[in-house]
């Protein structure tokens, strides 16, 4: 028995509405260029629209004009999904309330989960979206997903409740020491400064 390998998430597709919704909310309110569309091709009365998230991957989504919008929360049982997650730069980040203010949308507000910045609210068919920004770039050749799990093994080995600043640069500095050579004996760390105090001027 073998495992199938996953190299990314190809895409993600959604049952939306009409088509309109679609486009307003997906490019008209989240950004995303809409870049393809053509018929769903297992259920014919139905249309397929492509949008980019911003890395290339795809979210779609199946419209059909006889389909009202509908804002009624959508379920969050076992096998449900909860949210859409998208990841957003800092500068956009600080942005977004104001941005859904002016639209009327309620939102969570800034929350802090130690290793990035949230803000959730709901789509126009009360799907649940997150923009989120790390707080962290990780070390060049290393991806989001290598500081994240260094930072964990960091985190449970201190015996600490959640994944913190402190973990995240430890993280980064491992790597970095892992992954990059130095012609230094010895590359722990050293204070230059105890001959004499540096003056702020």
């Amino acid at each position: 028995m073998k495992k199938i390998q996953t190299q990314g998430v190809h895409h993600i597709t959604l049952v939306g509405a009409d088509r309109q919704t679609s486009i307003d909310f997906w490019e008209g309110v989240m950004g995303m260029p809409f870049i393809f569309e053509q018929p769903n091709l297992d259920v014919p009365e139905e249309n397929h629209l492509y949008f980019d998230p911003g890395d290339g991957r795809l979210i779609t989504v199946f419209t059909n004009e006889t389909r009202q919008p509908d804002p009624t929360r959508n379920p969050e049982g076992i096998g449900n999904l909860h949210h859409l997650a998208f990841n957003v730069s800092r500068a956009v980040y600080t942005q977004i309330a104001a941005r859904l203010d002016e639209r009327g949308v309620k939102h969570s507000g800034p929350i802090d989960r130690g290793f990035m910045d949230s803000i959730y609210f709901r789509d126009p068919l009360g799907q649940l979206i997150e923009c989120a920004s790390y707080k962290f770039d990780p070390p060049t050749g290393a991806t989001h997903a290598h500081v994240l799990l260094e930072a964990h093994k960091l985190r449970t080995a201190r015996g600490d409740h959640h994944i913190s600043d402190a973990h995240l640069a430890d993280a980064i500095e491992l790597l970095t020491e892992r992954h990059n050579a130095t012609l230094s004996p010895d590359r722990g760390p050293k204070d230059p400064y105890t001959a004499k105090p540096p003056l702020w001027d």
